[in-house]
Parts: structure tokens; C-alpha cells; sequence
């Protein structure tokens, strides 16, 4: 699935993306999981802000 994502991003339309993978605590046990996110370069900031 990895080659299917970097190939996509390799097109001319694809540039305007960004991968975000973020650090999200459980308030249920403590334990760290990371959220993976695509999200394009203008909604960077507010997808972070989320």
C-alpha cells in the first residue's frame, strides 16, 4: 500500500499533499498511538490545530 501512496504523490497533482502523523495520548490506558493524516498544504495548519 506504501508504493500506491508515494507513486500518487509522484504525479504533478499530488505535490499539494502532506502526510501528518501525530502523537495521540489514550485517556483510557496512557499509551501513546500515532494518527496518520493527508491532508493538502493549505489545511495544514488548521488540521494540526485539531
Amino acid at each position: 500500500m506504501a508504493k500506491k501512496v508515494v507513486a500518487t504523490l509522484k504525479k504533478n497533482d499530488g505535490k499539494g499533499f502532506v502526510k501528518i502523523i501525530k502523537a495521540v495520548k489514550s485517556p483510557k490506558t496512557g499509551a501513546y498511538t500515532f494518527k496518520e493524516e493527508m491532508v493538502s498544504t493549505e489545511e495544514v495548519q488548521a488540521a494540526l490545530k485539531r
